[in-house]
């Protein structure tokens, strides 16, 4: 940091200078550590899915404001449920020029597969915000809310009607699970790539409902091509602007309030590879802290209805413990634990 004083003595130029410098010294801050070459941004899922549209938007918003001196790649290694990406992280142990956006699969897949990674095989950066899941159906149905098209479902029997979502054993899968146990409803699982694709296959009636996230879905919804039905969070979703003619995110009921006590909520998180040093960490914590100060960022939470839950440090270390605790017994009473 710069410190000087300016006296009145000084010429005019000279006070000038030196309140350039005091500016350009509060504009861009000398790190500990900073970026020497570029930084490769992996996302352990398929294009046009949440992880990969927050991973993008993070990109943007670096260049936009000038975040850091380097560029930053994005790469999707989705391989293995995601297991590609991850792996690639806890190899590149003491390389502070890889991040990794984390979704439930961080703790869904190596208890799904055995792959051998934990998320302790990481290093916690940040958590950036938690995703909704949203019941959806074909907005050419005639169900207008949960409680009708569940009704219509479990009065089919089982395995008739198709609930869409990303991955096998994934949190999608799960939540649907969750479901079933919950409403006494059978369906068939038809698992895709990402969000994006999801949303597509529920526009083209190639399955009968979907458990997607808001911003994987919101394109659609808007478009009248969709129907959300209800949020599996504890409470509503807290954006009052309309998004279609006549619906904000807040006005999708709750699933509870729909007769389904089931709720469930998805990490958007950062992590590093291990073996990197605290400053290299605190460099992308207060990076990542200056996005979410962003109109940008603030703009991407509310169009996309996220829960701006955020935190660095020894409480997203305790949250990723219970998150990981909550998941295990989820897939247990699932049956997806691999033995």
């Amino acid at each position: 940091m710069i410190e000087q004083v300016v006296s009145r003595s000084q010429p005019r130029v000279a006070r000038a200078c030196i309140a350039a410098a005091l500016a350009l010294a509060g504009m861009a801050p000398a790190w500990a550590w900073e970026p020497s070459k570029p930084v490769e941004f992996v996302v352990p899922a398929g294009t046009g899915g949440g992880a990969d549209q927050m991973a993008r938007l993070i990109q943007g918003i670096i260049v936009k404001h000038k975040l850091m001196k380097e560029s930053m790649i994005v790469s999707n290694k989705s391989g293995g449920a995601g297991a590609e990406g991850f792996l690639a992280i806890k190899e590149a142990k003491g390389d502070p020029h890889k991040l990794v956006v984390t979704l439930s699969n961080l703790f869904t897949t190596p208890l799904a597969t055995g792959v051998p990674f934990n998320w302790r095989d990481m290093t916690p950066v940040s958590m950036m915000a938690l995703d909704n899941f949203v019941l959806w159906v074909n907005a050419d149905t005639p169900y207008k809310d949960a409680k009708s098209y569940l009704a219509a479902a479990k009065a089919a029997g089982p395995s008739k009607m198709k609930m869409g979502g990303t991955g096998s054993k994934q949190e999608d899968q799960i939540l649907t699970v969750g479901i079933e146990k919950a409403t006494g409803t059978k369906f068939i699982y038809i698992p895709f790539k990402g969000g994006g694709e999801v949303a597509v296959q529920l526009v083209g009636k190639h399955v009968d409902s979907t458990v997607n996230n808001p911003i994987e879905a919101v394109a659609q919804w808007r478009a009248g091509q969709l129907r959300a039905l209800c949020v599996f969070d504890d409470q509503r979703m807290p954006y009052k602007a309309k998004i279609t003619d006549t619906m904000s995110w807040g006005d999708i009921p709750t699933c509870k309030e729909a007769g389904v006590p089931t709720a469930y909520t998805m990490l958007r998180g950062i992590f590093m590879p291990p073996g990197v040093t605290k400053e290299q960490t605190e460099f992308y914590v207060n990076m990542l802290k200056k996005v979410r100060e962003t109109p940008e960022w603030k703009d991407y939470m509310e169009k996309g209805a996220f829960n701006q839950t955020s935190m660095e440090g020894d409480k997203y270390f305790q949250w990723l413990g219970a998150a990981e605790q909550q998941h295990r017994e989820l897939m247990k009473a699932a049956g997806f634990i691999a033995n």
